[in-house]
């Protein structure tokens, strides 16, 4: 694995990962719009060590399908994760602005989307799931 697919897993997308599972989990003031940023945060890197992994360039964005749709080039099965991701994608931005705001619901079934594409992503690398 390349030293720059590497820092997207382990120093990008991990730590979503870490942060979206501890927000959602906590006992006392949970944070459930963190947790379901931080599952589309998680899931979106993962993409981006893919691609980069695959030598297949990509533009700075946080648009789950469009990461998708490149990815889909190097792993084509992926195509079934697409629902799983649009429901991700929705809280790249919504719950960072007032107006909508996560539900304990919310954030458990972003916690479940984010876990799919993380070990999707982590199975391709090679990688521990």
């Amino acid at each position: 694995m390349s030293p720059v697919t590497q820092e997207w897993v382990v120093d990008k997308a991990e730590e979503d990962f870490h942060v979206a599972q501890r927000e959602y989990r906590a006992r006392k003031h949970p944070s459930y719009n963190a947790a379901c940023f931080h599952a589309q945060q998680c899931a979106e890197k993962y993409l981006k060590a893919r691609l980069q992994e695959a030598g297949i360039p990509f533009s700075k964005t946080h648009s789950l399908p469009l990461l998708l749709n490149l990815a889909l080039g190097a792993e084509p099965l992926w195509a079934a994760m697409a629902p799983q991701l649009n429901r991700l994608n929705t809280y790249a931005v919504a719950v960072r602005y007032p107006g909508t705001s996560a539900t304990k619901s919310d954030a458990k079934q972003a916690v479940a989307d984010c876990r799919l594409a993380r070990k999707e992503v982590r199975t391709s690398l090679g990688l521990p799931t």
